[in-house]
């Protein structure tokens, strides 16, 4: 009961924190530059999603485990997709509008790439699943506190400025918090499987930064756009997945194994993105 009700507030402030981020520019910002932008939703709502499944089929990943990638796969960019874009010296605007949009567009993308995945995965062994109250639950722990971040920052700025800094401290505790309880509750799970779910995550994310990255150089984007898309093509909001995993099947003690990958993968795109990011920087 603590995580049923704990879980979907901590993912509600985090999501409002990032809407205190937002202004209406950096929205206007993806006329001044909307193929950057369009190859940065393309590569993340519908390339990201099929190589995720691909990869699940190549690893033969248990059912549930799979289920649990895909979740990963419909989630959005983050708060930390924007900060790594901001070490590595790229356009900061161009993923706060995507991360935005995203946000916004998984309302949709995510119950039903969910609901499929979960039929396909898990046959008759499949939790029921209600992709119209799936929806509505993103729409209330998702996009309705970014909305309200973005409506608070335009018309009481000095609340939001203030308020901010601190909001971002809370939400990597919580952040913090939640990927600890990821793992800790499901941690012989992760032992028995961290064989095949850790190179599964790791190629995941090698593979859409790489995609990022090329997908921009051949249709002509500069570097800086170049690696702000690969950041966001590789870096999803964990707890996201985190929390919509222990949604769809809620576990009496810890958190549901279809939260684990995203538990996981919160840890382990540092170790991929850190290194790409020195390159970034160095290339520049």
């Amino acid at each position: 009961m603590i995580i049923d009700i704990i879980l979907p507030l901590s993912l509600i402030f985090i999501m409002f924190s990032l809407g205190l981020g937002l202004k209406v520019q950096d929205f206007k910002n993806i006329m001044n530059n909307p193929k950057a932008f369009i190859i940065g939703i393309v590569n993340q709502m519908i390339v990201l999603p099929i190589v995720a499944f691909l990869i699940v089929i190549i690893f033969n990943l248990p059912s549930n485990l799979a289920v649990g990638i895909m979740i990963l796969s419909c989630c959005p960019g983050g708060v930390t997709s924007n900060i790594l874009t901001k070490l590595a010296k790229g356009d900061t605007a161009l993923s706060i509008s995507c991360t935005a949009v995203a946000s916004l567009l998984t309302v949709i993308t995510l119950p039903l790439i969910v609901g499929f995945s979960v039929t396909y995965f898990m046959g008759n062994n499949a939790p029921p699943i209600n992709i119209i109250l799936l929806g509505l639950t993103m729409f209330v722990v998702s996009t309705m506190p970014v909305l309200l971040g973005l409506y608070i920052n335009t018309k009481f700025v000095n609340v939001s400025n203030s308020f901010a800094p601190i909001s971002n401290k809370i939400s990597s505790f919580l952040f913090v918090i939640i990927v600890i309880g990821a793992l800790a509750s499901e941690w012989t799970l992760f032992i028995d499987n961290v064989h095949s779910l850790g190179p599964a995550i790791i190629s995941l994310i090698f593979i859409m930064m790489l995609v990022g990255y090329n997908s921009s150089k051949l249709f002509g984007i500069l570097d800086r756009q170049a690696s702000t898309i690969s950041i966001e093509s590789g870096i999803q909001n964990g707890t996201v997945g985190i929390a919509i995993g222990n949604i769809i099947l809620s576990t009496p003690e810890g958190l549901s194994v279809y939260s684990l990958p995203s538990g996981v993968y919160s840890i382990l795109m540092y170790l991929v993105c850190l290194p790409a990011i020195f390159l970034f920087l160095k290339q520049k």
